[in-house]
């Protein structure tokens, strides 16, 4: 395995950030002013840098087989100059197509998806307090100027939402994927809307229930324990949101959730559906490991689907697009100041 080491000194030569490395023999490679350490105690997992696969480098960590020591900036610079090309894993094939349509749907179930969420969201509500803002919007924020910290962008996005569902007094409002609800209680307390909110997170579904006694909101403010699948439409709602929510339907379910939508939304409401979707027109997952990584540790079930693909399953769903925003760059900010956020309080979070 000796071999690995003249093509990794190579590699490490051209990464933006140098970086010192402890071989599992015990010998190191040090650049001058190393600013990321990796250490190795298998070959294996070295053999998994020198061939770019980042998703595997990052499993080796959470496993204890790689040690990683620097800034987070740092390391994702160095993670975006190890990636190959595009990170994006794209098959258009008709078998994959059927495979990859078979997999979503027994992906999943109401069972399943329940699973999922309370596996990502119900880690620790005090660990997601570390980092996110005192709302806990778990969701790209909105810097309508540039001045705003995380918390105000975050109020910011929520006015966006609501202004633009043109939210009224007195209306019948419904947000699937409520979170912790920030968004349902911004729209009750700003717009005096009647807001029912849904989750499958047992730890968002307590937290909000509690905010709302504190609030004095029980009278028309609620949030259900359930799926959006067992929703009735004999109560239409007039406004409908889902932020950050679509990209655990799967796939194989788009139609089907976009119909439900359709079905809970009285004639001529207003639906907002905000969520991540690909660059990529057949993404199937990210390359060099990092989509089996991500559904491993992070977002079980998770599927990200390109804007056109979501534009098709609502119209053919009977919803009409009147308005597309592309909140890219507010995003990666938000991510930043996540990112940030976390590393400056890593000891507690540990």
């Amino acid at each position: 395995m000796l071999s690995l080491v003249p093509k990794i000194e190579s590699q490490l030569a051209s990464l933006p950030v140098p970086v010192s490395l402890q071989l599992p023999d015990g010998a190191r490679i040090d650049l001058p002013g190393a600013r990321v350490r990796l250490s190795f105690s298998s070959w294996t997992s070295l053999a998994k840098l020198a061939q770019q696969q980042v998703g595997g480098i990052g499993e080796d960590y959470v496993e204890g087989r790689v040690g990683i020591e620097g800034a987070m900036r740092d390391l994702m610079a160095l993670a975006a100059a190890l990636v190959p090309g595009k990170p994006i894993e794209s098959n258009s094939g008709w078998w994959t197509r059927l495979l990859h349509n078979a997999k979503s749907r027994g992906t999943h179930t109401q069972r399943k998806d329940a699973e999922q969420i309370q596996f990502h969201y119900d880690v620790s509500d005090d660990f997601y307090a570390l980092w996110l803002d005192p709302r806990r919007v778990y969701s790209c924020a909105y810097f309508r100027t540039p001045e705003l910290d995380l918390a105000g962008a975050q109020e910011a996005k929520l006015d966006h939402i609501c202004r633009k569902l043109m939210l009224q007094p007195g209306e019948r409002y419904l947000d699937i994927g409520s979170g912790w609800g920030g968004l349902l209680l911004w729209a009750a307390e700003h717009y005096g809307v009647d807001a029912t909110g849904i989750t499958l997170s047992k730890n968002q579904h307590a937290h909000v229930t509690r905010l709302i006694e504190e609030k004095g909101l029980a009278g028309r403010v609620r949030v259900r324990l359930m799926d959006y699948r067992e929703l009735k439409a004999d109560q239409p709602f007039d406004k409908i949101s889902s932020v950050g929510m679509f990209e655990h339907v799967g796939s194989a379910n788009m139609g089907e959730y976009f119909r439900d939508v359709h079905a809970l939304l009285r004639p001529g409401g207003l639906t907002l559906q905000h969520g991540i979707t690909s660059g990529h027109l057949d993404h199937k997952q990210m390359g060099a490991g990092m989509g089996d990584f991500i559904e491993k540790y992070i977002f079980p079930g998770g599927e990200i689907l390109h804007v056109t693909r979501i534009l098709t399953e609502t119209a053919a769903a009977g919803l009409e697009m009147v308005d597309t925003e592309n909140l890219r760059p507010h995003y990666a900010r938000t991510l930043w100041a996540w990112s940030d956020a976390l590393e400056a309080r890593l000891d507690e979070a540990r």
